[in-house]
């Protein structure tokens, strides 16, 4: 079972029952995910991801495209019930992120914590960032990256942050060490718990409902 998984099947197991405005779930609180190279290989090989549509998404993030037809264009339409614009939301922050990365890439200095801060107080929102901050730093010539979660919705938000932070590493000129995430609160809403549990079992074709 891919440390993905385990995640998934910890929340199952263990998690707690909560009531929110999007309906019931099931979490768990103050959770870590430390993945490696070879960790990321396995759940990648092994879980269902929508590669292709997640770095377009990415890559309008990193435009700073506000606009949801546009990624529509692309066959994402999990931001459609946003309304037409995307505000305060991830491509505010994530603009922040090409020139960033070109920073990294020509410093590349140990000694300096390189961080995205993403989703502001007291802003307007449709969707604030569940994903709130991203550090980059340099051990031994290797990429350690760090992320916080506020919020993680373990069935299909989840999967896709990995990947994305996958795809952020990927654009440093640095080889891989290691990825973080500490996730203030996972979960996996009542609606999604029996194909989870279906899916930790070996059905590769369930699907899951999005909560807005």
């Amino acid at each position: 079972m891919n440390k993905y998984y385990q995640i998934l099947d910890k929340v199952c197991l263990l998690g707690k029952m909560q009531h929110n405005k999007k309906g019931n779930i099931k979490y768990l609180l103050n959770e870590q995910l430390s993945l490696t190279p070879a960790d990321l290989l396995d759940i990648f090989e092994g879980h269902n991801i929508a590669r292709k549509k997640l770095r377009n998404e990415l890559q309008l993030f990193m435009q700073g495209e506000r606009n949801v037809d546009k990624y529509r264009e692309v066959g994402i339409t999990w931001w459609d019930y946003c309304g037409s614009i995307l505000v305060n939301s991830y491509p505010t922050y994530f603009e922040k992120l090409p020139p960033l990365i070109a920073k990294i890439n020509r410093e590349k200095r140990n000694s300096k914590n390189y961080v995205l801060f993403l989703g502001a107080t007291d802003a307007e929102s449709n969707q604030a960032p569940c994903l709130s901050l991203v550090q980059f730093q340099i051990d031994d010539g290797e990429l350690v990256v760090s992320a916080y979660q506020r919020s993680s919705d373990a069935s299909l938000g989840l999967p896709s942050d990995i990947y994305h932070l996958y795809l952020m590493a990927r654009q440093i000129d640095l080889p891989l060490k290691s990825i973080t995430l500490n996730l203030g609160n996972v979960h996996i809403y009542e609606n999604n718990l029996e194909n989870t549990r279906l899916l930790l079992e070996g059905n590769e074709k369930v699907k899951f409902e999005l909560n807005v």
